[in-house]
């Protein structure tokens, strides 16, 4: 049996914890938990059985938990006669290297977050999460910490200040705590079915299941598919579990594309369908192309309307925009010919420019964003796509002359196989090869 005898001041808790002041105040504040005894001066003293509690609830954390829910579990325990701490073993002091960092704004932790990723410290961004869940709310941490931190580490990965090793441990982190805190989440306690996920080759699953525990916690029955979904799969999963619902994902133009073949596909089958991811946001127009409704360019603005789409039953769909003959004739033979357009440009482009990886890739990226954009309708939807291909390249010191050479071999490429029909992708081709030269 654990002495309940107040006993240690508040310096000994923490070093036999390993919790930060600010976090146990927060703790005993808003949850009632610990409940330490005062002296008459007011200082607090803690029992062995309080230290037990503080080990136990950042047990709680470690599995995943968010505090509140960590609470709500003792609670619940208390309630149905049981001690938490029955077969409970803590041990006897916390690692000084488990110790959270002092921060106590979620801009401060966030840098601390990034910091300890960027260092492949496991153990201190896990501290540092358990931290960020025991002072703010779930909803504050995974957003103003875990989505604008992931942004931050993608920027400096694109500025070549970061590898694509830490970006990976860093997505690789916070998709482990998203899961555990969905998992965690209390079962739904409304009526309605939002069936979540992203559309085929899309694997930035972040975002989503981020919209899936947003709408989870607010009681909502969510099931969540992942990365990659095929897209006749959507359909098929909505008439299975009877989705109110169907939230689409796509993060690129080429995903867009993917988007609304299963926007179209979904509607045709009169299943409610809205959408969102960061294409639409830097290129808007693209949302007169998606057979859907568009949730906002935010994850708070899209948790709230898809929940006022959940409550209303309903969803009006503007009519899209059509696709001009021009760019669809283009899409049709430009699919048909690319095999014969990207054996020519590899023939065209001299082999010491870029390694054989690098034109590989390079030309798989273009093809791709190209056929997207025929799809859509605007060949200028690539241009973004290429500011972001000319940063990388200055990033990398790269000349600009091996892209300007790349391209006037890609357009060279597509006038020898499709001609006249490819005129959509040589006046862009050409537009961008201007801008190169200025």
């Amino acid at each position: 049996m654990l002495s309940q005898t107040p006993t240690y001041n508040i310096k000994v808790v923490l070093n036999k914890t390993g919790i930060a002041a600010d976090t146990l105040r927060a703790w005993e504040r808003r949850y009632g938990l610990p409940n330490p005894q005062r002296t008459p001066g007011g200082h607090r003293l803690y029992s062995d059985y309080d230290i037990a509690t503080i080990k136990w609830l950042m047990a709680r954390q470690a599995e995943g938990l968010s505090i509140s829910r960590a609470v709500d579990l003792w609670n619940e325990q208390l309630a149905s006669g049981s001690d938490p701490l029955a077969g409970f073993a803590p041990s006897a002091s916390a690692s000084p290297l488990a110790v959270p960092s002092p921060a106590s704004t979620l801009i401060s932790l966030r840098a601390d977050w990034i910091q300890a990723c960027r260092e492949f410290d496991e153990l201190a961004a896990e501290q540092i999460l358990n931290q960020a869940f025991s002072l703010f709310p779930v909803e504050a941490v995974c957003t103003d910490l875990l989505q604008k931190g992931l942004a931050e580490i993608g920027e400096l990965w694109y500025e070549n200040k970061l590898s694509v090793q830490q970006e990976h441990f860093a997505s690789a982190l916070a998709m482990r705590r998203l899961d555990a805190l969905l998992s965690a989440a209390p079962a739904p306690t409304r009526e309605g079915t939002a069936l979540i996920g992203c559309v085929a080759e899309e694997w930035h699953a972040f975002t989503p299941l981020l919209l899936a525990l947003l709408l989870r916690r607010r009681g909502w029955h969510v099931i969540y598919l992942g990365a990659n979904v095929p897209n006749d799969r959507f359909a098929e999963t909505a008439q299975t579990v009877r989705a109110d619902l169907v939230i689409l994902v796509a993060q690129t133009l080429v995903t867009a594309a993917s988007l609304q073949l299963a926007a179209q596909t979904l509607a045709a089958q009169n299943v409610r369908v809205a959408y969102g991811g960061r294409i639409f946001n830097l290129h808007p127009s693209l949302r007169e192309k998606i057979p859907a409704q568009f949730l906002g360019e935010t994850i708070e603005a899209s948790a709230l309307e898809a929940e006022r789409l959940l409550q209303s039953k309903t969803l009006k769909i503007s009519e899209t925009l059509r696709v001009s003959e021009a760019h669809l004739a283009a899409h049709q033979f430009f699919t048909a010919h690319r095999a014969k357009i990207e054996l020519t440009l590899k023939q065209l482009v001299p082999p010491l420019a870029v390694s054989p990886s690098g034109l590989e890739s390079s030309i798989q990226y273009l093809g791709d964003n190209i056929a997207a954009a025929l799809q859509l309708g605007d060949m200028d939807y690539v241009s973004g796509e290429m500011e972001w291909l000319k940063t990388l390249m200055q990033a990398h010191n790269r000349p600009v002359s091996e892209l300007i050479h790349f391209m006037q071999s890609y357009a060279e490429a597509v006038d020898r196989h499709i001609n006249g029909a490819g005129e959509p992708i040589k006046r862009w081709l050409a537009e961008e090869i201007a801008k190169l030269h200025a």
